[in-house]
């Protein structure tokens, strides 16, 4: 056969034919009105909210930051146990000299707990400055927290750089996406919960919406794309129905926590179980928008270098790609979960609690379920992105796309393709 020689092929310009582009259009239509119609439905009013008041904003009292300038431990009427009955911390109080935003110096003691941090010369606090009470020229102040917005901010821009020199438009994109979803957050999905929305609506409608917006803008408008799109929308749905399924078998009420108990007291209108199935969808769409890219541009990739195959060995490729991912996927759920609650597993360890045991406490629990049940969904999401990204991917422009350099590529009567 003839010999050819090419320096390449942008599999970009791999274009789908002009019915499946037709066909994808008024799909995406279709979902996106959808998802409009759901957001304005379900968007909150301003007086269906439950707000406490801020508990740092009486009259008088405010916020400020100071800067250490002496540190000494001074003994404290510590007792052994907490109100409550829990241990307390043991050891000395820490006296602390700080400069405050006006150049005077005022005293503050801080707690054991917070002593042991390592509080130094130099640290930068946020305090809690009390007015005087009546008669009294007397301004007291407290420990609140350490003051943490510039080193994060520049860790931020940092980490930002970073991202945009080695992935540079998609990682520019990408950051772009995260301040996007977070505005989300904020201004759509939380003020519904807290307005009394049905939460798992709120959760699948905002999910939905937001890998719309994230996926197009960060990985263009294609047809690939869009095969990614769909393979994370039918992972959401089944998310979504297997947690609502979940909370129920494992009667899940939400109130594992403190700070569960005081949202109910606060908005008695939110349905903390719904909340729990609606956390299960949004904790889970990280990973699943992941293997969901992945698995379509896999796809996408063995359509383009190997034409001469058939769709199902494109797919049965693919699918052994998405095996390794799904492994890969459930201990980076594990991790996650240890990694960001460590502390409370060190404490069932300090108790020589059985996991057995604790497992089954309503928090522990909750976790557990979240993790699970988004494994579901990811794993689910795994064949059937492949399948949808395998049907929508191109054949290719004819022998030219088997071509490519450095792959070995097999001519369409198995004899190598060389070049010349």
């Amino acid at each position: 056969m003839p010999t050819h020689h090419h320096h390449g092929v942008v599999r970009d310009e791999l274009r789908s034919a002009p019915w499946v582009v037709g066909l994808l259009a008024g799909l995406l239509a279709v979902i996106a009105a959808a998802l409009a119609v759901g957001v304005v439905m379900l968007w909150p009013s301003q007086h269906g909210n439950s707000h406490l008041a801020n508990p740092y904003s009486a009259a008088g009292d405010s916020v400020i930051t100071v800067d250490v300038t002496a540190v000494r431990p001074q003994p404290c009427a510590n007792d052994q146990e907490t109100p409550d009955g829990s241990p307390a911390v043991a050891g000395p109080c820490g006296q602390l000299a700080v400069r405050l935003p006006s150049g005077s110096i005022a005293a503050i003691t801080v707690t054991p707990a917070v002593y042991r941090t390592g509080i130094a010369v130099g640290d930068h606090l946020r305090v809690l400055r009390f007015e005087a009470p009546t008669g009294s020229k007397e301004v007291s102040y407290q420990f609140l927290d350490f003051q943490r917005a510039r080193p994060l901010v520049l860790l931020a821009l940092g980490c930002g750089i970073l991202i945009i020199l080695v992935a540079r438009w998609r990682g520019l994109f990408a950051i772009v996406g995260v301040v996007g979803t977070v505005l989300a957050m904020t201004s759509f999905m939380l003020p519904a919960l807290l307005a009394g929305e049905n939460p798992l609506a709120v959760a699948v409608v905002g999910s939905g919406a937001l890998m719309v917006l994230l996926l197009y803008l960060v990985h263009g408008v294609s047809a690939r794309t869009t095969a990614a799109l769909l393979g994370t929308l039918v992972g959401v749905a089944i998310t979504a129905l297997v947690s609502v399924q979940a909370t129920s078998w494992t009667h899940l009420t939400g109130l594992g926590t403190e700070d569960d108990q005081t949202l109910l007291a606060v908005a008695g209108q939110v349905d903390l179980r719904t909340v729990v199935t609606a956390s299960m969808v949004v904790a889970g769409l990280g990973v699943l928008n992941d293997v969901s890219v992945t698995q379509a541009s896999a796809a996408w990739e063995l359509r383009a270098a190997h034409p001469e195959h058939s769709r199902a060995y494109a797919f049965t490729a693919a699918m052994r790609i998405g095996r390794d991912h799904i492994a890969s996927s459930i201990y980076t759920l594990v991790f996650a979960y240890a990694g960001s609650s460590m502390t409370v597993l060190l404490l069932i360890q300090a108790y020589t609690r059985s996991i057995a045991e604790v497992a089954v406490t309503d928090d522990i629990a909750t976790e557990i379920a979240r993790t699970l049940v988004g494994l579901v969904g990811v794993v689910l999401a795994v064949p059937v992105t492949t399948l949808i990204a395998v049907l929508l991917a191109p054949e290719g422009p004819g022998d030219e796309a088997r071509d490519l350099p450095g792959v070995g590529m097999r001519g369409r009567a198995g004899e190598p393709l060389t070049s010349s």
